[in-house]
């Protein structure tokens, strides 16, 4: 998994409240195991037309989003299923960190699990930070994982929290796998002794 320290990125404005998981990636497109090649139909039913041409006024199609890593949204963020995908299409369009008022508790997780920082906060100061991310290209956030900060573009500081040990994932890259294999050793010594102990098994 892609370790996530501190990010400068693009912003992109999307003040809608329960953007559900069939949103994020209809589940036409849920037949692959693939991580990659999502990002093309991230949000697909807002950006493309019935004829599969995009729709100018969504914001990722606007030339000043295109490079987004940050997504600025609202209330109740990555509802509906659990599907995995959701945060695989995110990441494979380069979106990096999510930030809004509230999360689905799957989708939350998930985002940890794929490298994807998501970041609640109170409506107050998403409000901010969607005002920011509205300026366009020439707006960049900063944020900083390790001292857990958003910086706007015009130097505003808004502090965020999170869980330690997600912390410590996201910084070092380490997805279910990776923790699992940082164990090896006391593993292999486990599976030793029991060989010894039972050669019969």
């Amino acid at each position: 998994m892609q370790k996530f320290d501190k990010l400068t990125g693009i912003a992109a404005p999307m003040p809608l409240i329960n953007v559900d998981t069939d949103m994020i990636i209809p589940k036409q497109f849920l037949k692959t195991i693939k991580r990659s090649g999502l990002g093309v139909n991230l949000f697909d039913e807002m950006r493309y037309d019935g004829d599969g041409a995009e729709i100018p006024d969504f914001v990722l199609n606007k030339p000043q989003y295109r490079e987004a890593e940050i997504l600025v949204t609202g209330d109740n963020f990555g509802c509906g299923s659990s599907r995995e995908h959701a945060p695989w299409a995110l990441l494979d369009f380069g979106i990096r960190c999510v930030i809004a008022p509230s999360f689905a508790d799957i989708f939350y997780n998930n985002c940890f699990k794929n490298g994807i920082l998501p970041i609640a906060l109170p409506q107050e100061q998403v409000d901010i930070l969607m005002k920011d991310a509205e300026k366009g290209a020439n707006a960049r956030m900063d944020i900083d994982l390790e001292a857990q900060t958003i910086t706007t573009s015009d130097g505003e500081v808004i502090r965020f929290d999170i869980d330690p040990f997600r912390k410590h994932c996201l910084i070092n890259g380490l997805d279910d796998i990776a923790l699992t294999l940082e164990k090896a050793p006391a593993i292999d010594a486990f599976e030793a002794r029991a060989a010894a102990a039972r050669p019969w098994v």
